[in-house]
C-alpha cells in the first residue's frame, strides 16, 4: 500500500503535511458544512511525532442539539425511510466519492491515528472501503422487508398478520480512534441503509476521516440535508447529549467497556437501544499439535498498530510441556519487531494514539512487573528512533510470561503491543483459561487437527473466534461480543436488523 501514499518510505512528516493541507475541518449539520457556532476549535496531534497536526471544529451543546434536530425532521419529515432506491442511490454515490478519495483517507489514517502504512490494505481502509457499504446497500433489495404469517392460527383463517420492518430512528453513532473509517463505514452502511439518519461523532484524536466523509455527503450525493451529520467534539459532556437526547433512538458504539457501562447507565432514562462493541482480552488457545511458525506469527499479530485492536489476541494460552520454549521464542520475534515511522513501508508497530495512552500502557506494563509476572522483553518507551519521531508516543513490543492468570495483567485489557503468555494443562484447561475472562469478543485457536480446533473454539464464549488462520472478518459477517465485551452485532443480517424495528399487522381478509 506504499503507492497510496505516493511516497513509499518518505518520513511521516511528509504525510503529515498533506494530510493537514487537505484536511475538512467544518462539521455537517443540516446539510451544511460549517463551523461551530462560537467558532471554537480542537487541536488534532500527529501520534507518530507528537507534533501539532492542524484543528477541528468543536461542537458545543447548540451545535450538537442542532444536529440531532436536523435528524430528526430528516427522519420524520422526508420520505428517506421508505424510499428504498433514494438509500441505494445515495450510497453508491458515497462510495465512489470514497473511492476517489482513498489516497487521501489513507494519509489521514497514517498522520492522525499512527497507523503503519501495511495496516491500509486491510482493516484500516482497503477491507471497509471494498464492502462496508456496498453490503448493506445490497441489502436494501435483497431484504425481507415483509412477511406473511397465515394459516389458521388462534382465530381462524380468515386472520391474517404481516410481520413489517422498519428502521428505528435516529442513531447515534459514536466512533473509536483505533480503526476510525473501518468502524465509521460499518457504522453508517447498515444504519443508512435499512432508512434511518444518523448523527456521526467520531473520536477527538482521529476526526479528519469523519469530517471529509461529511465533505464529501454534502458535495457529491444525493443524500437529504439531516440524514447524515458528523459532529466532531472534544467535550464529553457535548457527546453525552446523544445518550441524553430524547429525539435520539439508538446509540451505536464502539470503544471501552468503561464507557459502554456509562452510556448503557445514561441511555436507560429515555429507554434508546444500544449497539455496544467494547473491549477484549481475547485468548490465543495453542494445542499441543499447533504448527510452531503459526504460533509466533499469530503472537506478532498482537503488534500490529501499536496492539490497538479490540480483537488482538492478547492472551496467549500454550502447552505447559512447550510454555519456556514458546516464551523464548515469542520474546526474541517481540525483540525483532520493527518499531518506528508509521509511513515506511517495512513498520510493523507505530505509535500509540496519544501521550496518555501510552502512559496507560507503560503503567500497566509496570503494575504487571510488580505483580510477579515475568518481563521477557519491552516494557518501556523506544530508543533510538529518528529525531522526527523523538516525541511521539512509542511503546517497545512487550511479552510477559505468567502462571498467574487472575493478575490484572492477564485480566485487564491494555490496549497496547502487550502479550502475556499463561500455561495450560490440556484443552479442558486452555477452554477454561480462556472462559476465565469478563470479557468475550475474540479469539482464536491453533492446532494441527482441525477437528480438534472446531471443537475447542465451539467451547469458548465469546463473539467471533479464528480456527488455525481463519479470518471471520466481513461486512457479511456478523461481530461482537459477550459479557462485558458488549451486545449486539456489527455486520451481516444480525448486524443490519439492530437497525431496524418490527411492527406486527393482523387483520382480517373478507369473507367468501
Amino acid at each position: 500500500m506504499s503507492d497510496v501514499l505516493g511516497a513509499g518510505d518518505a518520513p511521516v512528516c511528509a504525510v503529515v503535511e498533506r494530510a493537514a493541507r487537505r484536511r475538512e475541518h467544518r462539521m455537517l449539520i443540516g446539510g451544511r458544512l460549517r463551523d461551530a457556532a462560537h467558532g471554537a476549535e480542537f487541536a488534532n496531534v500527529a501520534p507518530a511525532t507528537g507534533q501539532l497536526l492542524g484543528s477541528t471544529a468543536d461542537a458545543a451543546a447548540g451545535d450538537m442539539e442542532q444536529a440531532i434536530a436536523a435528524a430528526r425532521h430528516a427522519f420524520d419529515h422526508t420520505d428517506w425511510a421508505v424510499n428504498r432506491p433514494l438509500r441505494r442511490r445515495c450510497l453508491d454515490q458515497l462510495q465512489l466519492a470514497l473511492e476517489r478519495e482513498q489516497a487521501d483517507l489513507g494519509e489521514e489514517l497514517v498522520a492522525e491515528a499512527g497507523c503503519p502504512i501495511l495496516t491500509l490494505g486491510n482493516a484500516q481502509l482497503a477491507w471497509p472501503l471494498a464492502e462496508a457499504l456496498r453490503y448493506p446497500a445490497r441489502l436494501i433489495e435483497e431484504f425481507e422487508w415483509e412477511r406473511l404469517l397465515t394459516g389458521a392460527g388462534l382465530f381462524g383463517p380468515r386472520n391474517v398478520r404481516t410481520v413489517v420492518q422498519s428502521p428505528v430512528g435516529v442513531v447515534a453513532a459514536i466512533c473509536p480512534s483505533n480503526f476510525p473509517v473501518e468502524v465509521m463505514l460499518n457504522k453508517l452502511g447498515p444504519a443508512l441503509a435499512a432508512g434511518n439518519t444518523v448523527v456521526l461523532k467520531p473520536d477527538p484524536h482521529t476526526p479528519w476521516n469523519a469530517t471529509r466523509l461529511g465533505r464529501l455527503v454534502a458535495e457529491h450525493t444525493d443524500f437529504p440535508a439531516g440524514v447524515v451529520n458528523v459532529v466532531p467534539t472534544s467535550s464529553n459532556a457535548v457527546a453525552n447529549l446523544l445518550a441524553t437526547d430524547p429525539r435520539v433512538d439508538l446509540i451505536s458504539f464502539t470503544g471501552s467497556t468503561a464507557v459502554g457501562r456509562a452510556l448503557m447507565r445514561t441511555a436507560a432514562d429515555t429507554m434508546k437501544r444500544t449497539f455496544l462493541e467494547l473491549g477484549g482480552k481475547s485468548a490465543l488457545i495453542v494445542l499441543d499439535d499447533a504448527r510452531p511458525a503459526a504460533v509466533i506469527q499469530s503472537a506478532v499479530g498482537v503488534c500490529v498498530h501499536a496492539g490497538q485492536a479490540c480483537a488482538a489476541t492478547s492472551r496467549m494460552l500454550v502447552p505447559r510441556k512447550i510454555f519456556d520454549e514458546v516464551v523464548d521464542q515469542v520474546g526474541a520475534a517481540y525483540a525483532a519487531v520493527p518499531v518506528g515511522d508509521p509511513a515506511h513501508s517495512d513498520t510493523l508497530v507505530g505509535p500509540l494514539v496519544s501521550a496518555a495512552q501510552r502512559r496507560r500502557v507503560l503503567d500497566a506494563c509496570a503494575q504487571g512487573v510488580r505483580d510477579g509476572a515475568r518481563l521477557i522483553t519491552g516494557g518501556g518507551t523506544v530508543s533510538g528512533l529518528a529525531p522526527h519521531l523523538r516525541d511521539g508516543f512509542f511503546v517497545q513490543p512487550t511479552v510477559f510470561a505468567c502462571a498467574d492468570s487472575s493478575l490484572p495483567i492477564t485480566q485487564e485489557e491494555i490496549f497496547g503491543p502487550v502479550v502475556v503468555v499463561l500455561p495450560h494443562d490440556g484443552d479442558d484447561d486452555a477452554v477454561r483459561l480462556a472462559n476465565d475472562s469478563r470479557y468475550g469478543l475474540a479469539g482464536a485457536v491453533l492446532a494441527g487437527d482441525p477437528d480438534r480446533a472446531m471443537a475447542v473454539a465451539r467451547r469458548v464464549r465469546t463473539g467471533a473466534i479464528g480456527v488455525n488462520g481463519g479470518m471471520y472478518y466481513g461486512a457479511d459477517a456478523p461481530f461482537g461480543g459477550v459479557k462485558q465485551s458488549g451486545h449486539g452485532r456489527q455486520g451481516g443480517l444480525e448486524g443490519f436488523q439492530q437497525y431496524l424495528e418490527t411492527t406486527t399487522i393482523g387483520y382480517r381478509t373478507p369473507r367468501e
